[in-house]
């Protein structure tokens, strides 16, 4: 299997994978592979889908060859980065809110990604660990308050202590 197919696509719309984690799975697969700048490059624009991708076909700049993958990105996240602070995400999470056709799943999904943007940003590895530890203690607390039904009454009896944990329940329910 081509570790090309492991890498998501992106379109500025797609709510499963934010642009960080789509340049984070082509930085890995380019150290895997030692891939050049310009593979690099090439392989983030084959996955690019709907107006990501046409931010590239009419950005003339984008198709200099001299342009490197440093760029590109830069390119990327100028037009695509998320105008919201952390404090509307935050709230976003506190007060989310199942809806009626939405499943379990998909409410742990949309917890999971209200979550990570909320994690703020720390060059120091015991920081981040600290915010990552608090933003996954508020995800679960949501995630368990808004589940309705008998998923949300057996989640919250079961005392879970993740939200894998819990949506895994959720879900099995």
């Amino acid at each position: 299997m081509s570790l090309i197919s492991v890498i998501p696509k992106w379109s500025c719309s797609d709510d499963t994978v934010t642009l960080e984690e789509f340049e984070e799975s082509i930085e890995s697969s380019r150290s895997i592979r030692r891939w050049t700048e310009n593979d690099q490059r090439e392989v983030a624009v084959l996955k690019l889908t709907g107006s990501a991708k046409l931010f590239y076909q009419f950005c003339d700049e984008n198709h200099e060859q001299e342009e490197s993958c440093q760029l590109f990105k830069e390119a990327l996240m100028q037009q695509y980065r998320d105008v919201h602070t952390d404090h509307y995400h935050f709230t976003k999470l506190q007060t989310a809110r199942q809806g009626k056709i939405e499943s379990p799943q998909q409410l742990a999904d949309c917890c999971k990604n209200l979550a990570r943007k909320v994690v703020i940003k720390s060059a120091d590895p015991q920081i981040q660990r600290v915010h990552k530890e608090n933003a996954e203690r508020l995800l679960l607390a949501s995630f368990v308050l808004v589940l309705t039904g008998k998923a949300g009454h057996q989640v919250r009896i079961s005392h879970s202590k993740s939200h894998g944990e819990a949506s895994n329940l959720a879900v099995s329910l």
